[in-house]
């Protein structure tokens, strides 16, 4: 099937028109295509290549429909860094439909009703961020939205300077967020509550729908799916930035991605979003920050889900759900598959090394997953290498107890430790390059990204150490 022949429904339109508000896009100038995944289309039924679909670069830009199609922005709150904002939505998110089980939605195609100040506009920078993200995140096997298509175009678009505007078609099985619901518990719209739960429960927990006491089952199912995101990112070293309620998706995935980063050397105190003053979201709180969004969402959530009980559901499992994932995850990364006591103190250790000693997260990883004894060219990644090497001497012990040989136990690692990670100095130089025109660092970074664990002999150069200049620095929000 071609994608230009995919027919869409939008059951979303089905609730009360408080919920949205229908929109026409704003298609951009000149527009042509940037980059395309074939992958993310797959989860459409698509199974022509993208790039012969003559009909695509005009679906994008907004100036053809899909059958089936309405356009139209939701409608939401959010607290963003702690303060809530009663009134938010899609200020330059344009929804179009869904089909199988997936829903598309331009980011960067125009002015909606919730665009405030804004333009409605995405600049090619922050487009290519989000495109490149969005796949990569999906090939280190963390829960996200998901991007098909890239475009860029000659429309000028002011941001810090003037800049070319850009869309991205993205797709999710919900853009439902916990600030949705605050929304309406704001309004005192009760009713409301009810009727978004119904269509949660429909569109992302279909088993709930009979359940009994299915609005708490559906609040306990995006606190498990959130903690084990979280986890994720801080297995990986990911950091969001911007941590809103208005950003975190009611089943957990990682959405909207702005001045996000993966660490370079380990630093648990960084923070990627340079107006979080306060660090609010640095990469050590974003655990803390997750469980507090979702008390805010049991607070949404009390008017038809007992307020007591879903706090006490969030303490009892959040945390417990979050070490699980977390700790499992981490000592895969370091090879331990036998559980022994020792375990969590040599992790703790490590992560303490690394960040005294300054020395790059993902890549250590990788090269430990390479390692048979020789603590020479580990412990040269670190400024000091002492530490590194008596951590490493207590790890020659550790393994030991583990049953698999090197090549089995090395095997194992590389499955678990990427060996392309999309830092931030490779995104700052592919969209330097395509904004001259040159688009062949995105292409190359998506295939990188979508299978981060592989080997690709022609893009070494994607997986060498950040230079020191570009190491863990901060972005702004319009990144």
């Amino acid at each position: 099937m071609k994608f230009s022949d995919l027919k869409l429904t939008t059951p979303y339109l089905l609730l009360s028109p408080l919920f949205y508000d229908k929109v026409e896009v704003t298609p951009l100038k000149n527009a042509h295509i940037i980059a395309l995944s074939q992958d993310a289309a797959k989860l459409l039924g698509v199974d022509e290549a993208l790039n012969e679909d003559e009909k695509l670069l005009s679906i994008v830009n907004g100036a053809r429909a899909l059958d089936g199609s309405q356009r139209f922005a939701m409608c939401y709150a959010g607290h963003q860094f702690g303060y809530f904002v009663p009134r938010l939505g899609d200020g330059r998110a344009i929804n179009l439909g869904k089909v199988n089980g997936e829903n598309l939605q331009l980011k960067g195609a125009g002015l909606t009703l919730y665009s405030r100040q804004g333009d409605g506009r995405a600049v090619l920078r922050s487009s290519i961020r989000e495109f490149l993200m969005s796949e990569a995140m999906h090939g280190l096997g963390i829960e996200t939205s998901r991007a098909l298509a890239l475009i860029g175009s000659d429309t000028d678009v002011a941001r810090e300077r003037w800049e070319k505007g850009a869309i991205v078609l993205r797709l999710s099985p919900t853009w439902v967020r916990f600030g949705t619901f605050e929304y309406f518990y704001a309004k005192g719209e009760h009713d409301k509550l009810q009727e978004l739960a119904d269509y949660v429960i429909e569109e992302s927990f279909p088993k709930l729908s009979t359940a009994e006491g299915r609005y708490f089952k559906m609040y306990e199912q995006s606190v498990v799916k959130t903690a084990k995101t979280v986890a994720k990112w801080q297995v990986y070293g990911f950091n969001h930035g911007v941590m809103n309620t208005d950003n975190m998706s009611i089943d957990g995935r990682t959405i909207d991605y702005g001045p996000f980063a993966f660490l370079d050397d380990y630093d648990a105190n960084y923070i990627c979003n340079h107006t979080d003053v306060e660090g609010r979201y640095s990469f050590k709180n974003q655990p803390a920050v997750a469980k507090w969004n979702l008390a805010q969402l049991a607070r949404a959530l009390s008017p038809i889900v007992s307020h007591h009980a879903s706090l006490a559901l969030l303490d009892e499992m959040f945390e417990a759900v979050y070490e699980k994932e977390y700790m499992q995850m981490m000592f895969h990364r370091m090879g331990l598959f036998e559980r022994e006591q020792e375990d969590e103190r040599l992790l703790e250790w490590l992560l303490g090394v690394l960040q005294s000693a300054q020395v790059e997260y993902n890549l250590f990883f990788r090269k430990l997953s390479l390692y048979n004894g020789d603590k020479e060219e580990l412990s040269t990644m670190a400024l000091l290498r002492e530490p590194l090497r008596e951590w490493l001497e207590a790890y020659d012990d550790r393994l030991q107890k583990e049953k698999m040989e090197f090549k089995e136990r090395s095997e194992m690692m590389c499955s678990v430790n990427p060996k392309y990670i999309l830092k931030n100095h490779l995104l700052q130089e592919a969209i330097e390059k395509a904004q001259s025109g040159d688009f062949c660092m995105v292409h190359d970074l998506l295939q990188v990204g979508l299978s981060p664990f592989d080997e690709h002999a022609e893009l070494e150069y994607l997986a060498k150490a950040t230079p020191l200049s570009a190491k863990n620095i901060k972005l702004s929000c319009s990144s």
